[in-house]
This record gives C-alpha cells, sequence and structure tokens, in this order.
C-alpha cells in the first residue's frame, strides 16, 4: 500500500470514505513523521492526542454507517497564530510564551466542525512579522529543500507561515493553515513546491486569530495542490457574526467548480511586475506559464497597474501602523509574560514586559507605526499611504474591464539561505514586490509550483483575481498545475 504521508487531502478523505483504509491508521503514520523531523522545527507544539480523537470519531461513524464529515480522517498543522482551546498559543513570540487559551478561533472550530484532527501548532514568524521564519522567538523553520550545488546550507521556508510551508513540503502533515499580511501565504509555497491560497479579504473570519495588520490579515490553506486547497478553504470559509469584517455570503462549492478548460478566461499580464534586477529563471517561466494558459484556452492580454510601484512602501507604512496599534494590548497586565523590576511602577512594568517579549523585528515594526501614527507625521504618512492604497484598488478594478485574473511571479527569486538576508530588513521586505498589491486590494490570490531554478529550487507562479472569484482563481491555478506536471519533492534528509 502506499504511504499514507504521500497522500494529500482528497487522496486521505476518499480513502477513509471507501475503507482503503482507517482514519487512525492515517493519524499514526503522520503522527510518526511529526516526530522524527524534529531537526526542520517546523512544529511548537504537538498534539498526537487531537489527532486521534478526531480519526476515531471518523472511524466509529464509519462503522456506524454514517455520513462521514467533510475532513473526516484528515490531520492538519495550524499555524501559531490561531487560538486553539486547551492548546498553547504563542504566535511564536517570547510575550506569549505559556499563553494558553480558554477559547477557539472561528477558522479552527470550522475545520474541526468539519472533522480535522490537528497534529500540532506550527511555528511562524513572531506575530507574523518576516518573510523566512527566521523571527520566530523558538528558533527559526528550516525548509525541507536543499540546493544541488553541493553545499549544506539551511534555507529559509518563507514567511511568515514558514512552519506550515515546511510541514507540507516534507509530507509531515498533508495540508495546513496559514494566514496572509501581505504575501505569507503564497510566498512561502513558491518556496517550498507546495500551493496555497489567499482569499478574498473577509471570506475567513479572523475572530481568535491573533492580529498583525486588520485591514490585511487573512487566513487561507496551504497544501500539495489546488484541489486540496480548494477543499481546506471551503471548511474554513463562512462568515461570523463575532467578525465585524467577515463577509455575509454562503461559501461557494470549489472544489466541484475545479476545471483546467479556461476557454473564454481572459489573463493579464501587468507590465509592471517585470522589475529590474529578475532572475532570467523567473521570467522564463512566467513566459511558460503563459504559453500554459494558452494551451488551456485562455486569451492573454497586457495590462497595466501604474500603481504597482507604490505598493511597498503603502504597505510597510500601513502594516506597522496596524500592529502598532494591535500590539498595545501585550503590556504585562491580562496575559502572556509580566517583568516586573523591583519597586518599579506601572510605565516600568510596561518598557519592561516589552522590551523583553518582544523580537527585533517586532520592535522595529512597532516603532515604525507609531512613528506613522504620531500627530505631526500621520497626515504625511498614514494617511498618503490609505490614499496609495485606493489608488492600486482603482488599478486592479480597471484591469478587469479587459480581463478575468492576472498571472504574476509569486517572489522574486527562489528560496535564499537562512541568515542571507537578515542583517537588511529592505532586502527582506522586498520579497513581498508582487504579493502586496492584491493584499492592499483584498483580492484572491494564489501561488501554484511551476518548476526549479538552476539550483533544483522551487518557483511559484502567481494567479490575481477579481473580489470573490476564487473559482476562477483555483481554475487558472489547476490549468497550470496539469500542464507543469510539478512533482518534485525534496530528499529526507532531517
Amino acid at each position: 500500500m502506499t504511504d499514507l504521508t504521500d497522500l494529500g487531502i482528497a487522496g486521505i478523505r476518499d480513502g477513509v470514505r471507501d475503507g482503503s483504509f482507517k482514519a487512525r491508521e492515517v493519524a499514526d503514520a503522520f503522527i510518526v513523521k511529526v516526530s522524527q523531523a524534529k531537526a526542520l522545527n517546523a512544529f511548537l507544539v504537538e498534539t498526537p492526542e487531537h489527532a486521534i480523537a478526531a480519526a476515531t470519531a471518523a472511524d466509529t461513524a464509519r462503522e456506524a454507517g454514517e455520513t462521514l464529515k467533510p475532513l473526516a480522517g484528515v490531520p492538519i498543522g495550524m499555524k501559531d497564530l490561531f487560538c486553539t482551546k486547551g492548546v498553547t498559543t504563542t504566535a511564536a513570540s517570547h510575550i506569549l510564551e505559556g499563553f494558553t487559551p480558554t477559547y477557539e478561533s472561528t477558522v479552527s472550530q470550522n475545520l474541526w466542525d468539519a472533522g480535522a484532527g490537528m497534529l500540532g501548532k506550527l511555528n511562524m514568524d513572531q506575530f507574523a512579522m518576516g518573510s523566512s521564519n527566521e523571527t520566530s522567538a523558538f528558533g527559526n523553520v528550516i525548509s525541507p529543500w536543499k540546493r544541488n550545488d553541493g553545499g549544506n546550507a539551511s534555507l529559509a521556508p518563507g514567511g511568515s507561515s514558514g512552519g506550515s510551508s515546511s510541514a507540507v513540503a516534507a509530507r509531515l502533515c498533508p495540508g495546513a493553515t496559514g494566514t496572509d499580511t501581505g504575501g505569507s501565504i503564497r510566498q512561502p509555497a513558491a518556496f517550498t513546491g507546495i500551493s496555497g491560497i489567499k482569499p478574498t479579504y473577509g471570506r475567513c473570519s479572523r475572530w481568535g486569530t491573533i492580529a498583525f495588520a486588520s485591514s490585511l490579515d487573512q487566513a487561507g490553506p496551504m497544501a500539495r495542490d489546488v484541489r486540496d486547497c480548494a477543499i481546506l478553504l471551503e471548511a474554513m470559509a463562512g462568515f461570523d457574526a463575532k467578525d465585524g469584517t467577515s463577509l455575509q455570503l454562503d461559501v461557494p462549492r470549489w472544489e466541484a467548480g475545479l476545471s483546467g478548460n479556461l476557454n473564454g478566461l481572459r489573463v493579464g499580464i501587468p507590465k509592471e511586475y517585470r522589475v529590474d534586477g529578475m532572475p532570467e529563471e523567473i521570467e522564463a517561466l512566467w513566459q511558460q506559464g503563459i504559453d500554459w494558459l494558452k494551451d488551456a484556452g485562455a486569451t492573454i492580454v497586457e495590462v497595466s497597474l501604474p500603481h504597482t510601484k507604490y505598493a511597498l512602501p503603502a504597505y510597510y507604512i500601513i502594516a506597522p501602523a496596524e500592529a502598532s496599534s494591535n500590539l498595545a494590548r501585550y503590556d504585562g497586565v491580562r496575559y502572556g509574560i509580566r517583568d516586573l523590576p523591583t519597586g518599579a511602577g506601572l510605565q516600568d512594568m510596561y518598557a519592561a514586559t516589552r522590551a523583553d517579549g518582544f523580537g527585533p523585528e517586532v520592535k522595529r515594526r512597532i516603532m515604525i507605526g507609531t512613528y506613522v501614527l504620531s500627530a505631526g507625521f500621520y497626515d504625511a504618512y498614514y494617511t498618503q499611504a490609505q490614499k496609495v492604497r485606493t489608488l492600486i484598488a482603482r488599478d486592479f478594478e480597471r484591469a478587469w474591464e479587459t480581463c478575468d485574473v492576472l498571472l504574476t511571479p509569486t517572489a522574486p527569486s527562489a528560496a535564499f539561505a537562512l541568515g542571507e538576508k537578515s542583517a537588511d530588513p529592505i532586502a527582506m521586505y522586498l520579497n513581498d514586490v508582487f504579493t502586496v498589491p492584491s493584499s492592499l486590494a483584498g483580492l484572491p490570490a494564489m501561488s501554484v509550483p511551476g518548476g526549479l531554478d538552476k539550483q533544483g529550487l522551487p518557483l511559484g507562479l502567481q494567479i490575481i483575481g477579481k473580489p470573490l472569484d476564487e473559482q476562477g482563481v483555483l481554475n487558472a491555478g489547476l490549468a497550470i498545475e496539469q500542464r507543469a506536471g510539478f512533482t518534485a519533492r525534496p530528499e529526507a534528509w532531517w
């Protein structure tokens, strides 16, 4: 029999339903894999008991002849940004070390209600701030991939959902949750050769998800392929009255609507995404993606998004500003660690707690955010950035007059070595150059693997869609997936 950990979400779901194997066998197989891969540092907390309980429930239901839940028998990884009742949730930050929620996030509850089990909480960049998973207070995640140059450099799995991408790529779980503020699902998916989709802002509830930038944060799935992403997203999404930004809409049946036939679809190629210094391999893959979509029946048109060049600076004003506000709640009073020097007053406690609890990148963004929100600079920076955000959204609206989806590279490079860019925040921020614009506009966007670079590392292609058109994004992603035939996987060294 095929190694159960080689199966994706659809394969596990269908195998449990038809009796090819038991859900408990699946859970046990993945639990062993997780325990053997500690060198990747992908999991912060392992919860085998949760996965076993869900698997046992699935097997019991099948034996009783009951209709199985959509994700019955499927164990997943949960990014540590989602609060999980009774299970430590830290956002990979020392300031929340030991925090155990007494409630469940809406996204995780939706998944448990659909029958999924949890293998554990996944490592991430601290408070989702980072592009390489090097800002975690509990050590960086290591990508399962290695360069084929004979060296042994440890590579970044992308960020902030690096634990999710590494775990899925290494077959430690068939799928995982991620969150995307400026590209934190798509960029790590591209770095590790998996698929990941950020849905339209508001599709998935933010309630119980630790906030970074509230007008940008959006949960989404990361999995082996497009179909598995569609299955997982159906379970995660839905209206939530507890979240004021949640969209009061029915969840479409994205898996049932999957089709790689793109006849009549207009695919836009934004000329502004051809940035200086982009590697020839990424240019070549982009052209290959265009050819694949043509082969699927799509029509290719060139479009212009003239304010794209302002997206990154606008994002790195808006996101830190919102982070500065959201992270003010971590003061040592209500939860998390507390540093109370002898004879200290309240302000001293705040300062000591935050100095000890927050990492350098989080402090950097809080300081930037506080600065741009200050009385003397609010209009000069924050107000102007919001105006630019509006112009970027209008660019997309105009593009939809002539096209239905956009095709771009996901990231400007393949995975880089850990430590290679951590000393240069600007170089690190440039990783988000292709993903940030759609985040600012709240659009659905997906990364699918398209091929390998000359060092044998994965490269991704990004599809951006109209608001609420996750189906169009998924279908274009499926068309690329079918033609790319990407089956590469990292060799187990861990």
